[in-house]
């Protein structure tokens, strides 16, 4: 994303609008410039701003009159009102910016868009996570601090170490050079983007090796890490085993999600013969 530098007028407006804070009022020129390195092109500021197309020169001048006249001028505050944000033609690599940044574009690898992963949320449809496994969900960075490939990399290694499958649908896994050693393409290692996730699963035996790997790696990291946890429910709906593990490690727990599956219930006192019953999926957090 880019900042007409001819049509600013420095009103501030898009400052407030950066999730990342990577726009700023340049203290020499008086007109809001961006920190390409610290832009994740979410294009929160273009999409999140009404733009209106006053002449740059009026509206500088009504400014510099109204400031003589101890009078304020200031345009409302969800406005760009000369129309300044312009969009760059995005490339390699700096594209895969937005893809993992801008909830409405799609990944080219998966076709889904935001961070492009169904996670192990849809558990009850996808039965990705099956009885005697649990899934992880390895997620890198926030709005205000985001992450590097360069992070995620640190994590994707530690885990391939330890001998854990990523899951070949999420777009961190397609941008790996070598998936068996975790390695992340080369060229994009310094991009930043607002968060990503890693996606594993192992054998429940395993959930506090994985926890405790986690654990060791983030010491070493300078973004946020969010650990999500996926198990399969019993016949009444509970989960019994791997809930006790991450009590005994500390975490203090409640149920984020049950699936059942959308209609299923439904469908099965229609025509019970045709329909099995779908494993339950509970995301502990």
């Amino acid at each position: 994303m880019e900042i007409s530098q001819t049509r600013c007028i420095g009103c501030g407006n898009c400052t407030y609008v950066c999730p990342m804070g990577a726009i700023f009022i340049d203290p020499e020129t008086r007109k809001a410039r961006i920190n390409d390195d610290a832009c994740v092109e979410c294009y929160a500021c273009y999409n999140g701003l009404s733009r209106e197309v006053l002449p740059p020169k009026t509206a500088r001048l009504a400014r510099r009159l109204s400031k003589k006249l101890l009078l304020r001028f200031d345009p409302d505050p969800d406005i760009c009102p000369t129309s300044a944000f312009e969009p760059d033609d995005l490339a390699w690599p700096r594209i895969v910016r937005r893809a993992f940044s801008d909830p409405r574009v799609p990944h080219e690898s998966t076709g889904i868009v935001g961070r492009g992963t169904e996670e192990v949320k849809t558990n009850d449809v996808s039965g990705r996570i099956g009885i005697g496994q649990v899934g992880f969900t390895v997620e890198f960075g926030r709005p205000g601090v985001g992450a590097r490939f360069s992070e995620i990399q640190v994590m994707s290694r530690a885990l391939a170490r330890i001998g854990v499958a990523f899951e070949p649908k999420n777009p961190v896994t397609t941008l790996m050079s070598d998936v068996a050693t975790g390695d992340i393409r080369e060229d994009i290692l310094n991009e930043k983007v607002m968060s990503a996730i890693l996606e594993i699963k192992v054998e429940v035996a395993r959930t506090e090796e994985i926890v405790r790997a986690v654990w060791e790696v983030e010491k070493q990291l300078d973004t946020i890490i969010v650990l999500g946890v996926g198990a399969r429910c019993d016949e009444n709906g509970d989960e019994n085993v791997v809930a006790p593990i991450l009590e005994r490690l500390g975490y203090k727990l409640h149920r984020a999600k049950t699936n059942l599956g959308l209609g299923h219930k439904t469908l099965r006192l229609i025509a019970p013969e045709e329909f099995e019953r779908p494993p339950l999926a509970a995301a502990l957090s």
